[in-house]
């Protein structure tokens, strides 16, 4: 297995203050710590509850499990970890006997979603081994998710009395079963369990997809992925972080290659300026040049900025490569936290039209002239009440993703990736305490600073990422000041209790032009237009400044930033994208990122 360039910081090791902490609470108090939803989820395995409709509420418990247990391994509560140690417990009652945990009956498996929620199931069941505190319970779950792997190696495959994998659903050419890769690998790594990498290696001999090889195309690097058989965003980053853990597995390069080159054409067809991919629906599209065209429909959806962020998280750890964390920068500021709804405003069902209950995370982001919260993604009922779908699920796995990358520990340091407010206690190379005290008014203001503290002088290199979108960045360490560039700054030095660094990112007010048309960002914020906050019609035509010249207004109502276009005639309001759209309910809460800027 190779080493990682980077690793977490144990649980709770970091306590931030601001929207990275806050984001992470509003997650747990609406959603991670409600019972009722939990036994719902656990409810669903009980009665096939997908047959009927060919379903995918068998993915819930275990996309949402993960989420929580990432948010756990930030913010480590105690009342958070007491709720999963339920959920699991009650999910392990529901076993059948033939080990499969499934919301399809017998006649009924390995169709539809069957293969994709028996992957959330392995997913959400390793995560939470890897935060549980009781090893008995550790070894049960061991136990039922093997027997639960078993029961897949038996019946899948290209032996005598199996189905294909390529026969598994009529959905997305079967990409969507074949995301089950990336668990397989992570319980062989657990277990050493001959079955399971065999059936990894079968799955990626078939190249991911019943309509070619998607690994092949990757490496092949001559189309984007937006042109591929199949096109469904989601899944296929989930498919290709399956082979990214072969390759921490292997070692074999071809593997991190084709990842980092279907993460590029990614990057360069498909990912918009809030970072999301996918203005048709949630399917990649070559959203880099539709982006500034009026949808009616949905786009943009919170699983496709979710397993993003996730993707490059990953590759991040692995690499060391500063640019992962600058494009899970730009989404978590922007389409993540675009997603929260944090006025509890009710939403739409995407099957029925019909208004629903709140979640805590919208299920799609529009960059152009149109309202938030307009349908609810994976929406489905349960038989006994209630309903739930997928981006509500995945939501959570976003908001602690971004504060657990904001500081990580390297061999011979400490990595700080984020300019976040709060204390980091952890260990240095060494394995002496050291606390990290950090202030900060990013990402509206330029000041960063840091204090060390140590109980002796100790030898180490912090790695202090500047973003690339700062151009004029300087640095002081004690009384000594550098103008630093974009990428990974070191500071590789004997450091004394009390020591200082400070950093400061200019930020300035940057347009960017496509389509006709114009948007702004600050920072790593985008500005947008709200048509609430302006009182007019957010596609109306103005013309700036030369210089967009512009001045700050005093923020409110859960904005980072509120500032004045100076134009001519009438000034703009624009303000952080973030906090645009919010009032889902009101028709009149038009947002607009791309501007009609003469």
């Amino acid at each position: 297995m190779i080493k990682n360039k980077f690793s977490y910081l144990g649980v709770a090791e970091a306590k931030y203050i601001g929207a990275p902490h806050d984001y992470v609470l509003i997650t747990e108090r609406h959603q991670l710590l409600d019972k009722k939803t939990w036994d719902k989820f656990v409810e669903v395995f009980t009665e096939n509850s997908d047959d009927h409709d060919i379903g995918w509420r068998c993915e819930y418990w275990g996309k949402m499990m993960r989420g929580a247990c990432l948010t756990y391994r930030y913010h480590g509560d105690d009342k958070l970890y007491s709720m999963l140690d339920y959920a699991v417990r009650e999910l392990l009652k529901v076993q059948r006997e033939d080990g499969r945990f499934s919301t399809y009956s017998e006649e009924k498996q390995f169709n539809g979603w069957d293969l994709w929620g028996r992957k959330y199931v392995l997913t959400g069941m390793m995560h939470f081994i890897d935060i549980c505190k009781d090893d008995t319970l550790k070894n049960q779950i061991l136990e039922a998710i093997c027997r639960h792997a078993d029961h897949i190696v038996e019946k899948i495959g290209d032996g005598e009395g199996q189905k294909s994998i390529l026969k598994t659903s009529s959905h997305w050419l079967c990409l969507n079963s074949c995301t089950i890769l990336e668990p397989f690998i992570d319980l062989y790594k657990r277990t050493g369990k001959k079955s399971y990498l065999e059936f990894a290696e079968y799955i990626i001999g078939l190249g991911g997809c019943a309509g070619g090889n998607l690994m092949e195309l990757a490496l092949l690097d001559e189309i984007a992925p937006f042109e591929y058989p199949v096109n469904k965003a989601y899944e296929m980053m989930s498919f290709f972080e399956g082979l990214l853990a072969y390759y921490e597995l292997t070692g074999e390069e071809k593997y991190l290659d084709a990842v980092s080159k279907f993460v590029e054409k990614i990057n360069e067809t498909d990912v918009t300026i809030i970072g999301c991919s996918g203005c048709t629906h949630e399917l990649f599209d070559n959203s880099i040049v539709k982006q500034t065209e009026y949808n009616e429909v949905q786009m943009q959806e919170t699983c496709v900025t979710v397993t993003w962020m996730r993707v490059l998280a990953r590759l991040h750890l692995i690499t060391g490569d500063v640019k992962y964390v600058d494009r899970i920068e730009k989404s978590a500021y922007n389409a993540l936290y675009g997603s929260i709804n944090t006025k509890w405003e009710n939403g739409l069902s995407i099957e029925e039209g019909l208004p629903i209950d709140p979640f805590i995370f919208d299920s799609y982001s529009p960059l152009y002239n149109n309202r938030r919260g307009l349908a609810t993604g994976g929406f489905k009922r349960f038989r006994t009440g209630g309903y739930y779908g997928c981006c509500a699920c995945i939501g959570s796995a976003g908001t602690a993703v971004f504060p657990l990358i904001g500081t990580l520990k390297s061999e011979s340091g400490i990595v700080i990736n984020e300019a976040f407010e709060g204390v980091v206690t952890t260990v240095t190379p060494s394995g002496k305490k050291v606390t990290l005290n950090s202030t900060s008014d990013y990402p509206v203001g330029d000041k960063y600073s840091l204090a060390v503290f140590l109980e002796e002088d100790e030898k180490f290199e912090l790695l202090i990422r500047i973003p690339d979108w700062c151009d004029e960045a300087t640095l002081t360490v004690g009384d000594e000041m550098r103008k630093v560039y974009p990428g990974y700054v070191s500071i590789d030095r004997e450091w004394s209790d009390g020591d200082t660094v400070e950093v400061d990112l200019p930020h300035h007010l940057k347009s960017h032009y496509l389509n006709g048309k114009t948007a702004y960002t600050y920072g790593p914020l985008v500005l947008a237009r709200d048509e609430l906050k302006e009182g007019k019609k957010t596609d109306t035509e103005f013309t700036p400044s030369e210089c967009n010249a512009f001045k700050f207004l005093p923020s409110g109502d859960g904005e980072s930033l509120r500032i004045l276009l100076e134009c001519e005639g009438e000034d703009v309001l624009l303000t952080d994208y973030a906090s645009c759209g919010k009032y889902w309910t009101n028709k009149n809460a038009k947002v607009s990122v791309w501007l009609n800027a003469k």
